[in-house]
């Protein structure tokens, strides 16, 4: 293991999962809605999570990838609702579920790397 990856705590590799859950679930929807435009945000998704994770691996400026990792992330959340407005529980397919529970637990612990003073 690197030097930079043994420096991850426990919440680090739970952000990492949740982040690298997200990232597989607009992948597989990336690819499946393309050529349209809509494939092509959620592959950008897909790699903003996976540089996000990269960058927290290789110890890259962390402090800085969690504070935009937040708004990167409630973005998402923001934008799914935009165009899905759902208005029950009912309307969220499983992967929705899914990534949405992921994004917000993500925001919660990027919040808690974000604040830690290591």
């Amino acid at each position: 293991m690197s030097r930079s990856a043994s420096s991850l705590s426990p919440i680090h590799w739970l952000a990492i999962a949740l982040a690298a859950v997200s990232a597989l679930v607009h992948l597989v929807l990336g690819v499946s809605f393309l050529p349209h435009w809509m494939g092509v945000a959620f592959l950008g998704a897909t790699a903003g999570f996976l540089l996000g994770i990269a960058l927290v691996v290789r110890n890259y400026r962390r402090r800085l990838v969690y504070l935009l990792g937040i708004p990167f992330t409630a973005g998402q959340i923001i934008l799914w609702y935009a165009v899905n407005e759902p208005t029950t529980l009912a309307d969220l397919s499983a992967a929705e579920t899914v990534d949405k529970v992921a994004q917000v637990l993500l925001i919660a612990l990027l919040l808690v790397l974000l604040t830690r003073r290591d």
